[in-house]
């Protein structure tokens, strides 16, 4: 049986209406795609906290959160992934890469030009769909 893991990725826009996109790292999981920077919701964890936890933790900075944007189910190969994305925008500080390759800022209409994780590619198509 594969494993389920519950992840919260940050839908992250800033003043100029643009989406924080983040490049995974080849040390990865799922290499060299982009995806919304997030992670894992620990054991007994909200998925708000979890969310504030892994971007302060990923890319040092502090931000606010809004609604749940995109709730999504996707089987990889050898686990399942709940992918739960939560809009936000930044409260504190600046985005920094600790853990993945690169980080851009992107207009929504500009997000089909990356090559996203599949797991992300519902919530990307929500956004281009958005406005």
């Amino acid at each position: 049986m594969k494993k389920h893991i519950k992840v919260v990725a940050a839908i992250i826009e800033n003043e100029h209406d643009e989406i924080l996109c983040a490049l995974r790292s080849p040390h990865m999981a799922i290499p060299n795609m982009w995806e919304f920077p997030g992670g894992k919701v620990e054991k007994d964890e909200d998925l708000y906290s979890a969310l504030k936890r892994e971007i302060h933790e990923e890319l040092g900075c502090i931000i606010e959160t809004f609604e749940i944007f995109n709730d999504h189910t996707h089987e990889y190969d050898t686990f399942i992934i709940n992918l739960i994305a939560i809009k936000c925008k930044i409260a504190k500080g600046t985005p920094e890469k600790s853990e993945h390759s690169k980080l851009i800022w992107l207009k929504r209409e500009n997000l089909s030009s990356l090559v996203w994780a599949p797991a992300d590619i519902p919530a990307v198509e929500q956004l281009i769909n958005e406005k």
